[in-house]
């Protein structure tokens, strides 16, 4: 087995090339990223000034004539779920990474963030169907069970079209218990996605982390080129030294983008963009600014107009 397909080699680089350097920059913020949904009544008290008038107790303060309010304790544990699309698509790159390393790098380092902290972490993976459940556990050991699963699983030439609804669908049916989940993919799939990532979202916490490779989005003068759709092996020939036809496509990437973002903002999914040319620290520091506006207006803050998503 070569170095990149060994989960043991691929984990211990990652520890020491990216975890020990997160360890240094995240500082606290490991609260912020992993903070806990549960929420186990703990008191009632009289209201006082500058409470959330959101935990208002109305039946207490009815029968009392007097405004009480609610205190919680919050369960700091976390369950983290990662829908992954191992779809052909996933298998491309334009340069030495492809989509499905950053992949497995992103989520191995998440995975191992969040089970250092005594979370479970579980995955649900996906070629053409679901195809793997890998149920929710902590520690190390299961983080490589993960990573295994991803990184030797057979490269396939092509398949039908990705539905990455099933994913979601089933995901919908299997997590029962509020969760933050990770779906992990291109978001290259047919249509009708949407609405079951939306219903997603209204029982777990989700971030759509969205893989893509610079070429996807505009492509270089190269003259003659035989393109081959990833998932369906049929091929064509493409002119890329006509600029009208880099333009259309250019265009074609644009308008599929704010599609995307639309789709995520309309189910209240925040999403990270994955570069295969990005730094995975620089990634996942990303990740931590996204929950920290996430925990702010949580708490009622209004988003400052420069860090608004596009």
């Amino acid at each position: 087995m070569s170095e990149s397909r060994n989960p043991e080699l691929v984990l211990r680089k990652l520890e020491w090339t990216v975890i020990r350097r997160l360890d240094g920059l995240l500082h606290g913020d490991y609260r912020t990223l992993f903070r806990g949904f549960g929420l186990d009544l703990a008191d009632l008290r009289e209201y006082q000034y500058h409470d959330d008038v959101r935990h208002i107790d109305w039946n207490v303060t009815a029968r009392l004539n007097t405004p009480y309010v609610r205190e919680y304790h919050e369960d700091r544990d976390v369950t983290g779920w990662f829908l992954l699309d191992l779809s052909p698509s996933v298998d491309f790159g334009s340069r030495e990474v492809r989509k499905r390393v950053v992949s497995s790098e992103f989520v191995t380092v998440v995975a191992r963030l969040l089970s250092g902290h005594g979370n479970r972490v579980g995955a649900l993976l996906y070629g053409d169907r679901v195809d793997d459940v890998i149920p929710a556990r902590a520690g190390r050991r299961h983080v490589l069970h993960i990573l295994h699963s991803m990184i030797t699983r057979p490269e396939r030439s092509k398949s039908g079209p990705t539905d990455l609804r099933v994913l979601l669908q089933t995901a919908f049916a299997l997590i029962r218990r509020r969760s933050l989940v990770f779906v992990v993919s291109d978001f290259m799939s047919a249509p009708g996605w949407e609405e079951a990532l939306a219903r997603l979202s209204l029982r777990h916490e989700v971030i759509a982390v969205r893989l893509f490779d610079p070429l996807e989005m505009e492509l270089p003068d190269l003259g003659l080129v035989t393109v081959q759709d990833a998932e369906t092996g049929e091929q064509i020939l493409v002119d890329t030294h006509d600029r009208r036809f880099r333009k259309r496509f250019a265009f074609i990437a644009e308008q599929r983008e704010k599609a995307l973002r639309t789709a995520f903002r309309q189910a209240g999914v925040d999403a990270l963009e994955l570069s295969t040319d990005d730094d995975l620290v620089d990634a996942v520091l990303r990740f931590a600014d996204l929950r920290k506006r996430r925990s702010r207006l949580a708490g009622g803050a209004s988003m400052p107009n420069h860090l608004e998503m596009a």
